[in-house]
């Protein structure tokens, strides 16, 4: 992956999973909810099985799975972790905007 590619992908997909998360932590009043959501979109972007196929054949779909997330290359996981870094942070800003008396909704 070329380096401006890179740098792109991690910036986009921070401001998408802060702004996500910054709005769902607002309606939902949960400061966390991104945080925990978050593996199940990861796991939906790295593997091209449908959610109902874990459910039918779990030890087949966990399986791929597993290889798929140890086949990742070192820039899919900088990209992702700037997403869950994202994620993080907006559930972190929810927390001091509340203690410092904003209310949202």
């Amino acid at each position: 992956m070329a380096l401006p590619t890179l740098i792109i992908s991690v910036v986009l997909f921070f401001i998408l999973f802060f702004g996500i998360g910054f709005l769902l932590n607002m309606l939902f009043r949960s400061s966390w909810i991104m945080v925990i959501i978050f593996p199940i979109i990861a796991i939906y972007i790295v593997n091209e099985l449908k959610l109902i196929e874990y459910f039918r054949h779990p030890g087949e779909a966990f399986g791929g799975l597993g290889e798929k997330l140890a086949g990742l290359y070192a820039a899919d996981i900088t990209i992702l972790l700037s997403g869950l870094v994202g994620a993080i942070l907006a559930g972190v800003i929810i927390k001091v905007l509340r203690k410092k008396g904003y209310q949202m909704f």
